[in-house]
C-alpha cells in the first residue's frame, strides 16, 4: 500500500492528527489514505460526546474499548482520523465533530466540501 501524497486541506503538509490515541488507516497518527482505503480516512476530528452517541446510534461503536483489536475506545477531546463519508453524513445532522484542517487530508474534499470543513474547524484565538 502506498499512501497518497501527504497534503491537507488547505494545500500544506498534512499535519500529525493524534498518536494518543493513534490514529490514521496507517495508524502513524495522520490521516493518510490510499486506494485501499474504502472508507476515507481522511478527516482530522475533535471527538464530543455528542459526535460519539450519534456514531453509536448509526451503527459505529467509537467510545466503547475493544481490547481485542489493541483500540482503548475514544472520549471527547480525543482526535480521530474520521470517514469522510461518516463525518459529512453527522454535519447534514447538525452533530458535526470539529476539525483539524492542516491534520486533514486532502482527499477528504472528494466528498466533504471545503466550506463544510472550514464551520466545523478548531477555531484559533
Amino acid at each position: 500500500m502506498t499512501p497518497d501524497p501527504n497534503l491537507n486541506v488547505l494545500g500544506g503538509a498534512l499535519a500529525p492528527c493524534s498518536t494518543d490515541p493513534v490514529t490514521g488507516f496507517f495508524r502513524d497518527g495522520h490521516c493518510n489514505t490510499c486506494a485501499q482505503d474504502q472508507g476515507s480516512h481522511t478527516v482530522c476530528a475533535v471527538m464530543t460526546a455528542e459526535f460519539l452517541a450519534y456514531s453509536k446510534y448509526v451503527g459505529n461503536d467509537l467510545s466503547t474499548p475493544r481490547p481485542e483489536f489493541g483500540f482503548a475506545g475514544l472520549k471527547p477531546g480525543d482526535r480521530w482520523c474520521l470517514c469522510a463519508a461518516r463525518f459529512m453524513q453527522a454535519a447534514d445532522e447538525g452533530c458535526g465533530p470539529q476539525v483539524h484542517l492542516e491534520a486533514t487530508h486532502r482527499r477528504a474534499l472528494e466528498i466533504v466540501p471545503l466550506e463544510v470543513l472550514e464551520r466545523h474547524a478548531i477555531r484559533r484565538d
